[in-house]
């Protein structure tokens, strides 16, 4: 018989369930303000780099405006100027699109990671790659 001091077994567990239910609880309630406080530093900070974006590519306007009129002091029509700036750019672009487009070339399946994860079933089964061949080893029981 056991004393009005002891427990029970059911009552420890049943203890045991519930602080481990407060437990989880807990953490999931912390992960949920941490998140919260990480988020919103992740959307100013997202904001900041878009608005310094945007002026980038003012300044970048501007640069080109300027290199033009530098053109222009040379001597030469502000048409030619403007078309000759809009020529770079233009093969600029061109030379980051091949690049771009031998990058994307290299591209292949994780072929590695594919055959890794198609060996998760069999050794979740305790199996080995010899088992699913059907090879017997001699160097384990059977």
């Amino acid at each position: 018989m056991t004393s009005p001091e002891q427990p029970t077994i059911g009552r420890l567990v049943g203890d045991a369930s519930r602080d481990i239910a407060l437990l989880v609880q807990s953490v999931i309630k912390l992960a949920k303000s941490e998140l919260r406080v990480s988020a919103k530093a992740g959307g100013i900070g997202a904001g900041m780099i878009a608005v310094a974006a945007f002026f980038g590519l003012l300044i970048i306007i501007l640069l080109s405006i300027s290199a033009a009129y530098f053109i222009v002091m040379a001597g030469l029509d502000p048409a030619w100027a403007f078309l000759i700036v809009a020529g770079a750019y233009l093969l600029l672009a061109a030379l980051l699109i091949l690049v771009g487009i031998r990058l994307l070339k290299k591209i292949r399946a994780p072929e590695k990671t594919i055959a890794a994860a198609k060996e998760i079933p069999a050794a979740l089964k305790g199996q080995t790659d010899d088992e699913r061949a059907g090879v017997v080893r001699l160097d384990r029981p059977a």
